[in-house]
């Protein structure tokens, strides 16, 4: 390693489907084309950014070819470890990123192993730790006598090994580490990074922290049925595994404030757990007989019911904790993003999150897996939409309070789905306040044309309205679900992209993207009708959404064909998860859900 003229500044930020995801369950880190990984916030999901690059606050971690390059990059099968790759002017070089996994809630590891495959290897290494979004840079930085570096950044303590050569360099306010590194042909070099709460002890021996890591990941590996797009699936599943800590809570998202449309203001906080988005993680899981992330959605999902009722909050940390209020950041933010931590939600009432819920614990039941904990958590949550269907609540996509259709013959869905697959004396119960709903909800919220709208002050069409029926909480034969589905496949899709709802008199991809989670429901609804091949068309379209990482985002957009909003978005590898199952069988039969 020798002294290299230092890079000045953050790394150029990249459209959001070259970028990769490494996670552990506690914490997830975004690499870009250049080696840099420019998102990881420490030591957990909702935690303070350590690099914050992404969003253009401090701190990055660049490891990248000193010549000329062209990129490209994979996954190792049925895990979250990426390798880049670049093909260089003098060679070929690789770098192969993970996260330790399974992680420890108090102390990451990211393991760098930088591979000569052709000609010798030339990089540029580039260490910025500043935690809290880049409030507190690092301090007591010094290299030990072992030629390690350590030091401290906000109430993290940090240790890189494999630097040596590595010496401190400062841009104004920033500080950091920088070497080159050349590694000879057909050898490879490690580096590895820890951050921990508490002092690290013993150094990471790297070749053991691989091994560990890919053993792990094998057998975090669940066997799937038969399903469309196989190898998409099991990534699918492997991404929610990756975003699932320890607790059972899945994040919705591993960032923050990225944009779902450029200066529009539509830029939240997703690093939580939101409990409809667990929940689909659950079902589609149980679709495939991923039966670990189904048992993980359950004891999330039940515990916060044993513990808030019938208030329920839509969404928590993985700690179970309340989401923090929404606040801004003293950051300039993605491009056309913003700087939001915190989200509102947290004030937000929505009744469909118990309806979601109830169709949770039922795939469990349906499969032997709802224990005595879930099985009391299913009452609670049906205590819960007894006490609060008839309030006014702010739905599928937290819009202002209504009394919103699909909440309502959501929760009529998870009510007759439990007493299908519950044998006790409620289910009758159960079954008959999941009529009563119904009734209410018709004569409410049927329009004049026969199909449901979405509440009964709006009669608009929305994506949600498919999904009582595909979860069975409406017979796929009623006329009201056939016209539901043929007036919102000629008035809220295109070329096989789905929109959530009209917001206005434009254009539908000038509103705001195309909506992944809609595409898929559509090739869901498709299936359920008979329709197969326009199911597959759907299938494919949506699936094809994504860059080469095969990452999905919650938007798309169609005329740019780039990824918009959070990434990677939970709720959308759960229904590419499920709908690859769901298609590979017949359709399902009056009386089945989808």
């Amino acid at each position: 390693m020798t002294r290299p003229h230092p890079p000045r500044g953050n790394p150029p930020p990249h459209v959001l489907r070259e970028y990769a995801l490494i996670a552990d369950g506690e914490r997830g880190a975004l690499v870009g084309p250049q080696g840099d990984i420019a998102w990881l916030c420490a030591p957990r999901w909702d935690s303070g950014a350590v690099f914050a690059a992404l969003i253009g606050g401090p701190g990055h971690y660049t490891v990248t070819p000193t010549e000329r390059f062209v990129w490209g990059g994979s996954y190792e099968r049925g895990t979250l470890i990426w390798r880049n790759r670049w093909v260089t002017t003098a060679g070929v070089i690789e770098c192969h990123e993970a996260l330790a996994f399974p992680g420890d809630a108090r102390h990451a590891v990211l393991l760098r192993r930088v591979h000569a495959v052709e000609g010798d290897a030339r990089v540029t290494v580039r260490l910025e730790p500043h935690a809290d979004f880049g409030t507190h840079r690092s301090r007591d930085v010094r290299r030990e006598r072992s030629g390690a570096w350590t030091g401290r950044t906000g109430p993290l303590h940090w240790r890189w090994t494999g630097a040596e050569a590595a010496h401190p360099v400062r841009d104004g306010h920033r500080t950091g580490l920088a070497a080159e590194l050349t590694v000879p042909a057909g050898g490879h070099h490690d580096l590895v990074l820890e951050l921990s709460e508490d002092r690290p002890g013993d150094a990471v021996d790297p070749d053991r922290a691989w091994h560990a890591t890919q053993d792990a990941w094998a057998r975090a590996a669940e066997p799937l049925p038969d399903c469309l797009a196989p190898d998409d699936a099991r990534h699918a599943h492997t991404v929610m595994r990756g975003l699932t800590s320890a607790s059972g809570g899945m994040v919705a998202a591993a960032t923050t404030s990225l944009p779902e449309r450029a200066e529009a203001g539509r830029n939240y906080d997703y690093r939580y757990v939101w409990i409809r988005d667990q929940c689909y993680a659950g079902q589609a899981a149980a679709a495939a007989g991923a039966h670990r992330l189904t048992d993980d959605a359950v004891r999330f999902v039940a515990a916060r019911l044993h513990e808030d009722g019938p208030r329920l909050a839509p969404a928590y940390t993985v700690t179970g904790a309340p989401v923090p209020d929404q606040e801004r950041l003293p950051v300039p933010g993605y491009p056309g993003g913003g700087n939001r931590i915190g989200n509102h939600v947290n004030r937000q009432f929505q009744l469909d999150a118990f309806g979601e819920a109830l169709l949770l614990f039922a795939a469990a039941a349906r499969t032997g897996r709802l224990g005595p904990e879930g099985r009391r958590a299913a009452d609670i949550a049906v205590a819960a939409v007894e006490q609060r269907h008839h309030e006014p609540d702010a739905g599928i996509w937290e819009l202002d309070d209504r009394a919103w259709t699909h909440s309502r013959l959501i929760c009529a869905a998870g009510l007759r789905a439990m007493a299908a697959n519950v044998r006790c004396a409620q289910a009758a119960s159960w079954a008959g306040l999941a009529d009563t709903l119904l009734a209410r909800t018709a004569a409410t919220s049927t329009h004049p044309t026969g199909r449901w709208q979405r509440a009964p002050d709006d009669p608009g069409l929305d994506a949600a309205l498919l999904m009582p029926a595909i979860r069975g909480g409406v017979s796929a034969r009623d006329p009201r679900t056939v016209r539901t589905l043929d007036a919102y496949r000629a008035e809220l899709t295109h070329d096989h992209y789905a929109y959530r709802f009209r917001h206005d008199e434009r254009p539908l991809a000038e509103a705001e993207g195309a909506f992944l989670l809609c595409g898929h429901l559509m090739a869901l609804a498709e299936h359920q009708q008979g329709n197969e091949r326009e199911a597959l068309r759907w299938f494919e379209r949506n699936r094809a959404a994504c860059g080469p990482p095969g990452l999905f985002t919650e938007e798309y957009d169609i005329g740019q064909r780039q990824l918009r909003g959070n990434l990677p978005q939970a709720f959308v590898h759960a229904l590419m998860l499920e709908t690859s199952v769901r298609l590979a069988a017949p359709a399902p039969t009056e009386g089945e859900t989808s």
